[in-house]
């Protein structure tokens, strides 16, 4: 009986992973079939619950639901507790384990594609949720000094800056850590002394409500700085379009997927991906999907 990886999200017209994770599958010559499960919210505990079926060894977890699935499985690991986000799903002995690769995933894109060292910047985050939370994180353990949360509704930012000033405490970092008011992102004086911008909405990503638009104006983006936005597709996004005529540094999500894509198969199948094959399989899908 052939074995099953899904993709658990909504939308997922736009996802790369089922490209890019059956090369790598087949790369091995495993029998495993890697497929998208387009789930409604009121479907996801119904969703979860399918994966304990025996032929299912696990899952990917996509927006929106990155939080929401924890309390319905059996475990997480320290890192997805700390982040408040499960991106990866693995099948251990028939129960269900968290895990979230989206750290390791940014940090290995940001430093190996950004060339950018965290350590003493200044970055601004938009949004709060699963991405956020595993971006912001991520930012902390390397030390940013200083990080700014935008989201539309600012109590979910309250929450995620709560909860890096408790991990800051505890580890000795010594970062200022602040909300930033959403419209506060139409003022030039907000990017003045800052760095990194990241963004991790889904705004501008292709087939959603939001396509074709940026979180940001073009006239408020400094030059020098990297914008770094988690949407790959379409590629270049909007707001890296506008970036990129400002003359900011640009990083698109590409790698980060296909970064975390590998923690998450080196989890299920305790092999080491073929990242460089799955990154020029991602990329082809990317291309001929936007002809």
């Amino acid at each position: 009986m052939p074995g099953f990886v899904n993709l658990i999200g909504y939308p997922l017209k736009h996802s790369l992973s089922p490209y890019f994770q059956q090369e790598a599958l087949d790369y091995y010559h495993l029998d495993v079939c890697y497929q998208a499960w387009e789930v409604r919210a009121e479907e996801l505990e119904t969703a979860i619950s399918r994966l304990r079926e025996p032929q299912h060894l696990g899952a990917n977890v996509t927006v929106p639901y990155k939080e929401a699935v924890m309390p319905l499985l059996d475990g997480v690991d320290d890192l997805a507790a700390l982040v408040g986000a499960v991106n990866t799903i693995v099948k251990r002995d028939g129960d269900l384990w968290g895990y979230n690769t989206d750290v390791g995933g940014f940090v290995e894109a940001l430093k190996a594609r950004g060339n950018f060292d965290v350590g003493g910047k200044r970055a601004i985050v938009l949004g709060a949720g699963g991405s956020a939370r595993a971006v912001s994180f991520a930012l902390a353990r390397e030390k940013i000094s200083s990080l700014l949360i935008a989201n539309r509704t600012p109590e979910r930012a309250r929450v995620l800056v709560k909860g890096l000033r408790h991990y800051a405490a505890q580890t000795g970092l010594e970062a200022e850590i602040t909300v930033l008011l959403w419209q506060a992102l139409a003022s030039e004086r907000t990017f003045a002394d800052c760095q990194l911008v990241v963004n991790c909405t889904p705004v501008g990503m292709k087939y959603s409500s939001s396509e074709g638009q940026s979180p940001l104006a073009g006239n408020v983006i400094p030059e020098g700085i990297l914008v770094y936005d988690l949407v790959y597709n379409p590629s270049p996004s909007p707001l890296l379009q506008l970036s990129r005529k400002a003359g900011a540094n640009i990083l698109g999500g590409l790698p980060m997927l296909v970064y975390q894509g590998a923690a998450s198969f080196k989890l299920w199948m305790g092999r080491e991906a073929p990242v460089g094959l799955m990154h020029d399989k991602a990329r082809q899908a990317l291309i001929e999907g936007n002809k």
